[in-house]
């Protein structure tokens, strides 16, 4: 998909949420970078939606939470990590219309964290080089953010 051809696409989707209200869901992701500049993500259990997808790691934003603070919650219950917010770095975000909800969700760099990731939830991890990401079927929402990944580590 080219530039335009993205831009036409989250054009489109933002008027789709302009037409039906659906409400709007905040969630926080990361980009969880190794030292050999790998990505880390996941795939998606089955019995959740889009399962079988491969996805950042992240959750929901709760009430009264941050983006960081959630993230942190989030990495320390999915990944078993301790992550510090201040090594949490804004990179970029997502804004993409579901049936049903609006989701917003802001990605963040991390290269540093205490702990080993094992995966609690998800049946599988993967690490990967950031212009081999386009090879695994993600979610809508995450798709835009390859290429910036693959221009940042490439």
């Amino acid at each position: 998909m080219s530039d335009v051809e993205t831009l036409e696409a989250l054009h489109q989707n933002r008027t789709a949420a302009a037409r039906k209200s659906v409400p709007i869901i905040l969630v926080a992701a990361a980009a969880l970078i190794d030292e050999d500049s790998r990505v880390l993500i996941c795939k998606r259990p089955e019995g959740k939606s889009l399962a079988g997808l491969w996805e950042f790691p992240g959750g929901k934003v709760e009430n009264g939470e941050t983006p960081e603070t959630a993230l942190v919650r989030e990495l320390r219950e999915e990944l078993t990590i301790e992550v510090c917010e201040t090594c949490l770095s804004p990179f970029t975000f997502a804004s993409h219309t579901y049936e049903k909800f609006h989701l917003l969700m802001p990605l963040f760099l991390l290269r540093k964290w205490d702990g080993e990731i094992v995966s609690t939830e998800h049946p599988e991890i993967a690490w990967v080089q950031a212009n081999r990401l386009s090879r695994y079927p993600m979610p809508p929402a995450d798709v835009p953010m390859v290429p910036l990944l693959r221009d940042l580590l490439c």
